[in-house]
């Protein structure tokens, strides 16, 4: 009988989620999916850029995401532009689905002035793709990032491609990340440790 149990509460363990917060199967499956790179980077390429000087002169930087730390609640991936490493793409679970943030900071680990924008999902969205409207914290920063919209497409073994669009205007940022061939992981982001 104890055997029988023993057995029982093992199997059940294996089927209990890992997280303390569900989200929609799609949610879900994009979850897995951007977990199963934790440790690896991708070199990526801009694929479109317009309304901004700064995205353009990406174009020329080697481009690196890294999906560097992956807990049950939070993955983050540094995003780094030739030698600078600022920026930080931050996922988490929601009570509601999942939330969006960057993270930028200085040389020294401090927090840039501009940090912690972003936005949640309104819907289940699709496994392979995720959209992030701005939140209110990112509209009260600038109202012209109200109608920004970024939305991050994962395709395992293909592609992870974000892009940002603001509603209404011409500025637009795509860039696009081979998942087909693994690079060195690259320094560990700008972040007081």
């Amino acid at each position: 009988m104890k055997l029988r149990f023993l057995v029982f509460a093992l199997a059940a363990g294996g089927c209990a989620t890992t997280s303390s917060i569900p989200l929609a199967s799609e949610q879900e499956s994009f979850w897995r999916s951007l977990t199963a790179l934790c440790g690896q980077a991708f070199e990526g390429r801009v694929v479109h850029s317009s309304g901004s000087a700064g995205d353009t002169s990406m174009a020329n930087q080697r481009l690196v995401m890294h999906v560097r730390e992956c807990s049950d609640e939070e993955i983050r991936v540094p995003f780094h532009v030739g030698d600078d490493r600022s920026r930080e793409w931050v996922f988490t679970r929601t009570a509601t689905g999942l939330r969006l943030k960057h993270d930028h900071r200085h040389a020294d680990g401090q927090s840039d002035s501009v940090t912690m924008y972003g936005g949640d999902t309104r819907g289940p969205g699709e496994s392979w793709r995720q959209r992030f409207p701005a939140d209110e914290h990112t509209a009260s920063m600038n109202p012209l990032y109200r109608t920004n919209v970024w939305t991050v497409e994962l395709r395992p073994g293909q592609s992870y491609i974000y892009d940002l669009q603001r509603i209404g205007t011409d500025r637009r940022f795509r860039v696009e990340f081979d998942l087909m061939r693994a690079v060195t992981a690259p320094p560990p982001p700008w972040r007081v440790q």
